[in-house]
């Protein structure tokens, strides 16, 4: 009788660890994104946040034809850039490569490093890749070249690659999966990357969406139909809707369960609560919205929270500004989210920002909802003069963002959700929380500062420097930040490459005139730019083979914390010694 008593306890406590896990809300703590006019999470929320517009004509570098170019958009710069080296790619086969899958190369590698983890230590971990995509037009304008003879289109344009690349590149061995259900392709990736960390089936999670317009038949065959704005612009929800604006754009979340998180240290800087798919079925129309069936994804995705309707702030919508479409959605929201509730939940759209990002465009969403959250702020929708007449917004308590908004903590958390419909019929819907308020770290004593070496690596000289501008550049405009947490962040969340600098000295300010000065005399790679007995000191390696020189006194006499640092964070040894 012991036994079987002990044994149903076991079997009790099992089950309730597997009910716990299959609700448990899922930490994002990384992000990196390129959209257009905004290169990286800060960018792209000072450019959400000032209510710019960051649509323009076709850029003349992308080969188009003249009567193609007339056409207005969301694009992003540097699309034809990539730096195939430092993923160790062939010049010949990245040529070949759709630009779809150098961009999520780059920007996965950047939402790794964000969230403070060196990427080359993901190697062999059950790290999983969701990937959504919506088209690969890269091979129009390969056909006919040199380089289809090379014996890389394939695999440089395949669908299936463009998750696979990434695990390929990093060593990952989770599931990694490509997703194409059109406009919610992101959206349905970090649905299923949630659902694959609550089973148990991968530890992290990468998660996002990519979209390159490389030739201009998708403007084109809409613009056919009537569903592009005349203007170019989204005017979601808008009296004055008249279409879509198409764009690019590319967005990676780094994913964990929340009690991984936290117990591996990771910066949380939202949480993912409910997520939920489903299909429009059949309607009048193949690409026709399917009210009913929006409102129940909806509900389906607050039950996955745990939540009501009413909990909820902020709703980014779909809002893609066509006159079909959005009465659609805005009468579904009206319905769920605008039925009793006191205060109104607010209504918004950065496509009217940037454009329909296509396959990116719920990771945006998503990015601007994260944002929204740590920066307080409710960003204002552009292009409403009006709301669109095809609407009673009497019928609910739902209000459109035509101005900025403050969107301080209170007392129960603060939520948004995103909304992401594919013309394919698939429809998702996730539900956000601020993250939880974490343990304020200890304040250092008044005047201390913590002498650690700021640490940079690079694959190439090159590299090594444009990492120091960058660094001097955030040192510059950063407000609050302790160099203590940037020491640690460059020595513990990055990878180590052959190329390496240490800035050290007494303070800040003498650490920062060091890089200063460094950056401007321009010194060789291989030289030693300073002495140890100088106030701040640049030391600089070149190679992996490089030995640590002779300092007389040495860093580990004369910078006792230093030496302390050296014991506590070993990953300090490799990138600044060799």
């Amino acid at each position: 009788m012991k036994r079987v008593t002990a044994d149903l306890h076991r079997t009790r406590t099992r089950l309730d660890e597997v009910r716990a896990r299959a609700v448990e809300p899922v930490a994002v703590v990384g992000v990196g994104c390129r959209f257009p006019g905004a290169a990286g999470p800060a960018a792209f929320w000072d450019l959400v946040a000032s209510g710019a517009d960051a649509t323009t004509t076709v850029p003349a570098d992308r080969g188009w034809p003249a009567a193609h170019r007339r056409w207005r958009g969301g694009f992003l710069d540097g699309v034809d850039l990539f730096d195939a080296d430092f993923f160790g790619i062939p010049p010949r086969e990245a040529v070949t490569m759709d630009p779809q899958q150098r961009l999520l190369l780059e920007t996965t590698w950047e939402a790794v490093e964000h969230a403070g983890i060196d990427p080359s230590s993901l190697r062999g971990s059950r790290t999983g890749v969701f990937v959504g995509t919506s088209g690969q037009s890269y091979p129009e304008l390969l056909r006919g070249s040199a380089q289809r003879d090379e014996g890389h289109v394939s695999t440089g344009n395949t669908a299936s690659v463009l998750s696979g690349r990434i695990s390929y590149v990093l060593g990952l061995h989770g599931p990694t999966v490509t997703v194409d259900t059109a406009c919610s392709s992101s959206l349905v990736a970090l649905h299923l990357a949630v659902r694959a960390l609550r089973g148990g089936e991968c530890d992290l999670a990468l998660a996002g969406g990519v979209a390159v317009v490389a030739a201009p038949e998708v403007f084109g065959e809409f613009d056919r139909q009537g569903g592009i704005a005349g203007d170019g612009r989204c005017k979601a929800f808008s009296a004055d809707a008249d279409g879509t604006s198409w764009a690019e754009g590319v967005g990676v979340l780094v994913l964990a369960r929340l009690s991984v998180a936290r117990s591996l240290g990771h910066p949380v800087l939202a949480v993912v609560r409910g997520t939920a798919v489903n299909s429009d079925g059949a309607t009048s129309g193949l690409t026709v919205p399917n009210g009913p069936a929006q409102q129940r994804v909806i509900r389906a995705a607050l039950d996955d929270a745990g939540l009501a309707p009413s909990d909820v702030d902020l709703v980014e919508a779909h809002g893609t500004g066509t006159s079909l479409g959005d009465p659609i959605e805005a009468q579904a929201l009206l319905a769920t989210y605008g039925q009793g509730r006191a205060t109104p939940v607010w209504l918004g759209s950065v496509k009217s920002n940037i454009g329909h990002a296509q396959a990116a465009a719920g990771v945006a969403g998503v990015i601007k909802v994260v944002q929204a959250l740590r920066h307080e702020l409710l960003p204002r929708t552009l292009h409403v003069d009006e709301p669109t007449p095809h609407v009673d917004w009497s019928a609910g308590a739902v209000s459109l963002l035509r101005t900025g908004r403050e969107w301080p903590r209170g007392d129960r958390p603060r939520r948004g959700a995103v909304s992401s419909f594919g013309f394919s019929g698939t429809n998702a819907h996730v539900v956000l929380e601020e993250a939880p308020v974490a343990e304020e770290p200890a304040e250092a004593a008044p005047g201390a500062d913590p002498e650690l070496p700021l640490v940079l690596s690079g694959r190439t000289p090159a590299a090594l420097r444009a990492q120091a501008a960058a660094l001097a550049d955030f040192l510059d405009s950063a407000d609050g930040v302790r160099d203590a947490d940037v020491a640690r962040a460059l020595t513990t969340g990055r990878a180590a490459f052959e190329h390496r600098l240490a800035l050290v000295g007494p303070d800040a300010a003498a650490r920062r005139a060091a890089l200063t000065g460094w950056l401007a005399e321009g010194a060789a790679p291989g030289a030693i730019g300073g002495t140890a007995a100088d106030p701040g000191v640049v030391f600089l390696f070149s190679g992996q083979g490089a030995q640590r020189p002779g300092m007389g006194v040495g860093l580990a006499s004369r910078f006792p914390v230093f030496a302390e640092a050296l014991d506590e964070v070993a990953a300090v040894v490799d990138p600044l010694w060799g």
